[in-house]
C-alpha cells in the first residue's frame, strides 16, 4: 500500500509541474510570444497536453488508485490521503475516456485558433476565425461523446467547470435571473436619472492608468514576490506554481476604468490561487478550485462587491484623484460613485455594468448550448448574437468586433465555460451578504482601504478548501445554503433603485 501512496504522489507532483509548463507557454503566447511563433507553440503546447493525459490515464497510475480505493486498503489510510485518492480516483475515471489523440489534436487546433481570432477580431471579420471554429465546434462534440454524461450534450462540457451543474439546473436558474434583470433594467430606463445621465468623459494616459493599477494591485494584498502584472488583449490570470501567478490587464479600451476593475478583477482570481491548501495537498489534486463559478467568485466579488461600493470609493477616490488631478477635479464622490456604477447596456461583456452583465453570459449559454445540439451553425453565429443583443438589451452591434469575436474562449476550445461568470457573480453576493452578517465592521473597514479581514474570511471560508468539497458544498458550509439567483437579485435592486430612485 506504501508503494501505491507514493506512486500517486510522485504522479500528482509531476503532473503539476507540467500544469506549470502548460500555464507559461500559454501566458507567453498571449502576452509576449511574436506572432510567427504561433504553429511552433501549437507543437509544444499539444506534447505536453499528449505527454500529461498520457500520464494520467496510464493503467499504472489506474491499478495503484484501484488498490488504495478498496476498502480494506482505503479504511486505513490517513485522513488526507483518503481525501487525496477518492478525488483522484474520479479524476482519473473520467479522464480515462478521452483519448491522448484526441487531446493533442485539439490543443494544436485551439492553439492556431487563437491567432486567427486576435486577426478576426482586429479586422472584425468572422469569416476569418469562421473555419477554425467549426472544427473547435465539432471537436467538442466529439468530447461530449467519449464523457456522455446523462442527459444534453452540453452536460458533458458544463461538468468540466461547475461538477455537478446541468442544463436542466442552468435553464432554470438563468430564466428567473434574465426575468429579473430585464424587469430591473425597464425600471431604471424609465427613471429620469437613466434619462438624463451622461457618462463621465474619462481620458487617462496609459501611464497614469498603469500607475493606479499598480496601487490597486498593492492595496488588494498581492505579494509583489509572488505574482506580477502584464498586458494581453483579453484580461486573465494563470499560475505556474503556488509562488508565481501572473494577471494581466489591458489599457487600450475607449474606457481608462476598463484597465483599472479589470485588475481588480484578476487580482481576486489571483488571491485565491496564491490561498490554495498546501500543508498536506500540495501538488496535488485537492489544491485547486473545485469550480470555475467558486474562482469567478472570487474576482467578482472583489471587483464588485467591494471596489464598485461606495465605502471603496470613500476611501479610494481621493487617491484616484490625486493620480489625475486635471482629469477629476470636476467631480465629486457622489458623481464618481454614480459613473462607476452607471448602467448602460454595451456590446462588450467585459466592459458591462454590474447589471446587465449576466445577461451577456446567459447570451453566450444560450448559443453554445443550441450549437452543441446542432440548432444553430457556426456561420450562422454573427446574425444570432446580434439577435439576442437586440432581444435582451435593446441593441445591435455594429460589427463582429463588438459582437461575436469579442472573447478569446471559443479559440481555446472552451465550451461550458461562460456559465461560471454567471454563478461566480451569484456566488459573491451570496459571500458578501454572509460576510457583512459575520463582521458588522466589514464597511469601515473597507472605507480605511483595509482589507486585511476580508481577505482572512475568504481564505478561511472558501481558499483553504480546495477540492475537499465541491463548490455547492463550500458555499453551503458558508452561506447556509447553495447557488441562490434570489439573493443576487435583491442586492442588485438594493443597490440600483436607490442609485435610480426608482
Amino acid at each position: 500500500m506504501k508503494e501505491s501512496l507514493d506512486y500517486i504522489y510522485k504522479e500528482q507532483k509531476e503532473l503539476s509541474t507540467f500544469g506549470g509548463i502548460a500555464a507559461l507557454l500559454g501566458w507567453d503566447q498571449m502576452t509576449y510570444m511574436p506572432p510567427m511563433g504561433a504553429l511552433d507553440r501549437s507543437e509544444q503546447s499539444a506534447i505536453i497536453s499528449r505527454l500529461s493525459h498520457e500520464r494520467i490515464i496510464s493503467d499504472q497510475l489506474w491499478n495503484h488508485i484501484e488498490i488504495l480505493s478498496k476498502s480494506k486498503n482505503f479504511e486505513k489510510l490517513l485522513y488526507n490521503d483518503k481525501i487525496i485518492v477518492k478525488r483522484l480516483r474520479k479524476d482519473v475515471k473520467k479522464a480515462r475516456l478521452v483519448p491522448s489523440t484526441f487531446v493533442e489534436k485539439l490543443v494544436k487546433t485551439t492553439t492556431l485558433a487563437y491567432p486567427a481570432w486576435q486577426e478576426a477580431r482586429e479586422d472584425s471579420d468572422f469569416k476569418i476565425f469562421l473555419p477554425h471554429l467549426e472544427k473547435i465546434v465539432e471537436l467538442e462534440k466529439e468530447y461530449c461523446s467519449y464523457i456522455n454524461l446523462p442527459g444534453p450534450k452540453y452536460n458533458s462540457l458544463i461538468d468540466d467547470y461547475e461538477e455537478g451543474m446541468t442544463v436542466d439546473k442552468l435553464k432554470k436558474e438563468f430564466s428567473y435571473l434574465k426575468t429579473q434583470i430585464i424587469e430591473i433594467l425597464d425600471k431604471i430606463r424609465s427613471s429620469s436619472i437613466f434619462k438624463n445621465q451622461i457618462e463621465l468623459d474619462l481620458k487617462f494616459p496609459v501611464e497614469k492608468q498603469r500607475e493606479i493599477c499598480n496601487i490597486i494591485f498593492e492595496k488588494l494584498l498581492l505579494p509583489k514576490d509572488k505574482s506580477r502584472m502584464d498586458v494581453s488583449t483579453h484580461p486573465f490570470t494563470t499560475s505556474m506554481g503556488y509562488n508565481d501567478v501572473r494577471i494581466t490587464t489591458n489599457f487600450e479600451r475607449k474606457n481608462p476604468l476598463f484597465s483599472f476593475f479589470s485588475t481588480v478583477h484578476e487580482a481576486g482570481h489571483a488571491l485565491y490561487e496564491l490561498g490554495m491548501p498546501k500543508d498536506g495537498f500540495k501538488d496535488t489534486v485537492i489544491s485547486d478550485s473545485p469550480s470555475l463559478g467558486l474562482h469567478e467568485s472570487q474576482s467578482r466579488f472583489w471587483e464588485n462587491m467591494i471596489c464598485r461600493s461606495k465605502s471603496f470609493w470613500n476611501y479610494f477616490y481621493p487617491i484616484f484623484k490625486n493620480s489625475s488631478p486635471d482629469s477629476l477635479k470636476d467631480f465629486d464622490i457622489d458623481i464618481w460613485y454614480r459613473n462607476v456604477n452607471l448602467v448602460k447596456p454595451s456590446f462588450i461583456r467585459v466592459e458591462a455594468d454590474e447589471l446587465t452583465y449576466c445577461l451577456h453570459v446567459i447570451l453566450r449559454f444560450e448559443i453554445e448550448n443550441s450549437l452543441i445540439e446542432d440548432k444553430i451553425k457556426v456561420s450562422e453565429l454573427p446574425d444570432i448574437w446580434n439577435n439576442k443583443m437586440d432581444e435582451l438589451m435593446g441593441i445591435t452591434p455594429k460589427n463582429d468586433k463588438e459582437g461575436v469575436l469579442q472573447d478569446m474562449h471559443w479559440s481555446g476550445g472552451n465550451f461550458g465555460y461562460f456559465p461560471t461568470y454567471a454563478i461566480g457573480s451569484i456566488y459573491s453576493s451570496q459571500l458578501f451578504d454572509q460576510l457583512c452578517k459575520d463582521n458588522i465592521n466589514v464597511l469601515s473597514e473597507i472605507e480605511k482601504g483595509d482589507f486585511r479581514n476580508i481577505l482572512s474570511w475568504l481564505r478561511n471560508h472558501i481558499h483553504k478548501y480546495g477540492r475537499i468539497m465541491t463548490a455547492d458544498e463550500i458555499i453551503k458550509n458558508t452561506c447556509g445554503e447553495g447557488l441562490n439567483s434570489k439573493v443576487f437579485v435583491q442586492y442588485l435592486k438594493n443597490k440600483y433603485y436607490k442609485l435610480y430612485n426608482v
